[in-house]
C-alpha cells in the first residue's frame, strides 16, 4: 500500500507553506490543441460530464418551486430525504429513516471535506484509507484535511474490489475512513461492499461507499453497502451521473445515524446547503426511473461501440462490470498512458485521460468516458479506421 505521508498546516515560517498539487485534468492542457486540430474537432471523452439532457420535468421544477427565497435546510428538506429512502428502498430493497439520510451539494465535495469532519469526530485518528486506483479525490480529501492517505491494492488484477487483507493493522488503528467506489471510477470494477463493512466493523473503521454509479451496473444488480446493514457505514449517491444534472450540485448520504447525525450537524454549522429549487427538482428526479433506464441504454451502446472500433484498431478494450468508463491497457508500441493518450489525440481527435490521474498503478491504462452523442464517437471510429492502425 502506499502512504503520501502526512501535511500540516504552521504558521512557523520555517516549515514549508500548504502547496496544492496541479488539478489532475489541467495536466491535459497539451493535447487539446491537438485533437482539435483535426476537421471536425475534438471529442472530448477525458472527464466523465454528462452531455445528454436530464428530464424536462427537473428543469422545469427547477424554476416553479419558489423555494429561492428562503434559506433551504442543509440536512434536505423532509420531502426530498423521504424521495431518497424510497429511492434506496426500490434500488436496494434497504428501509432507511428520512433521520440517517442527508444531502450533499454534490458528492465531491463530500468526499473532498469528510476527512477533516470526521478527524473533529475522532482526533486520534490521522488516515484516510482509499482504492490504489481510484478518483484523486479521496487522496485529496485526506491532503486537505493534513492527514495521511494510504492506498489500498485490488483485490483482482482487473482491478476490482479491495484487498482488505493488505491493510497494515497499525494503519487500520489510525484510520478515520475507508472509502469503496463501487462500481468503480476509473476501472467499472465492483467491490465485495459486505466484505467491506464486515472489515470496517471489526476494526472500528467507518466504511463510506461511493456509489454514484450504481445505476449503470452492468454484472448483476446494482449493490449498495446498506444492504449490509447501515452501522458503521455511509452510503454516497448523486444525481449528477444517474440523472444528467452534474450542473446543479445535488447528492446525499446515507447509513449510520450517528455518522450522519455528525456530518449532518457540522455542515450545518459551515454552512452547507443544496439550493432550495435544487431540492424540490431532487425530488423529481429521484421519483422517476424512466430517464435512467433511457440514459442506462445509451452508455451501454456507447461502450460497446467504442469499444468495438478501438479493438478494430488494435487497442483490445473489455466492457466494464459497471460505469461508463472504458480502461484499456496500453499497447506495448507505447510506453504509458499519456503516449498513448497524444497519440489518441494526434490521430482520431480523442481525448482521454492517462491512466496515472488516478493514481500510479494506473499508468498502464487511459480511461475514456463514454459521455459523447454515437456521432461524435462515429466521427472518432472514422479516424481511427483510416488512420491504419493495426
Amino acid at each position: 500500500m502506499r502512504d503520501s505521508g502526512e501535511v500540516t498546516a504552521s504558521t512557523d515560517t520555517s516549515r514549508r507553506a500548504f502547496a496544492l498539487p496541479p488539478y489532475p485534468y489541467a495536466r491535459l492542457g497539451a493535447l487539446r490543441p491537438l485533437a482539435d486540430a483535426l476537421p471536425g474537432g475534438m471529442v472530448d471523452c477525458s472527464i466523465g460530464t454528462p452531455c445528454d439532457p436530464p428530464p424536462a420535468a427537473v428543469v422545469a421544477r427547477l424554476g416553479s418551486s419558489g423555494a429561492e427565497r428562503g434559506y433551504p435546510p442543509s440536512a434536505g428538506t423532509v420531502v426530498l430525504r423521504e424521495a431518497a429512502a424510497e429511492w434506496l428502498s426500490r434500488t436496494f430493497s434497504v428501509s432507511i429513516g428520512v433521520d440517517k439520510v442527508a444531502v450533499c451539494v454534490g458528492t465531491k465535495e463530500l468526499v473532498a471535506s469528510s476527512a477533516q469532519y470526521l478527524r473533529l469526530r475522532e482526533p486520534g485518528r490521522d488516515t484516510v484509507l482509499y482504492p490504489s486506483v481510484a478518483y484523486p479525490t479521496y487522496e485529496m480529501s485526506a491532503l486537505l484535511a493534513g492527514c495521511r492517505s494510504v492506498s489500498v491494492p485490488p483485490a483482482s488484477e482487473d482491478g476490482s474490489g479491495l484487498d482488505l487483507d493488505a491493510i497494515d493493522p497499525d494503519d487500520a488503528r489510525r484510520a478515520l475512513v475507508l472509502w469503496v467506489n463501487s462500481p468503480a471510477n476509473p476501472s467499472g470494477g465492483v467491490s465485495d461492499l459486505e466484505a467491506a463493512a464486515a472489515w470496517g466493523r471489526a476494526h472500528g473503521v467507518p466504511v463510506f461507499s461511493d456509489e454514484c454509479y450504481a445505476p449503470f451496473t452492468w454484472r448483476g444488480r446494482p449493490r449498495s453497502i446498506l444492504e449490509a446493514g447501515d452501522e458503521g457505514v455511509v452510503a454516497v449517491h448523486s444525481l449528477s451521473k444517474r440523472s444528467n444534472l452534474a450542473g446543479v450540485r445535488a447528492g446525499f448520504f446515507a447509513g449510520d445515524e450517528h455518522l450522519v447525525g455528525f456530518l449532518r450537524d457540522v455542515r450545518q454549522h459551515a454552512g452547507l446547503m443544496v439550493p432550495g429549487p435544487v431540492q424540490a427538482a431532487a425530488v423529481v428526479a429521484l421519483g422517476d426511473e424512466a430517464h435512467v433506464d433511457a440514459q442506462r441504454a445509451r452508455y451501454r451502446e456507447r461502450l460497446e461501440y467504442l469499444a468495438s472500433a478501438l479493438g478494430s484498431a488494435g487497442c483490445p478494450v473489455p466492457l466494464p462490470p459497471g460505469g461508463f468508463y472504458l480502461w484499456p491497457s496500453v499497447p506495448e508500441r507505447w510506453s504509458d498512458g499519456w503516449a498513448m493518450a497524444e497519440e489518441l489525440a494526434r490521430v482520431a481527435g480523442l481525448l482521454v485521460s492517462p491512466g496515472d490521474l488516478y493514481g500510479p498503478e494506473g499508468a498502464g491504462h487511459v480511461r475514456i468516458a463514454v459521455v459523447q452523442p454515437m456521432a461524435r464517437l462515429a466521427l472518432v471510429a472514422e479516424r481511427l479506421a483510416a488512420s491504419g492502425w493495426h
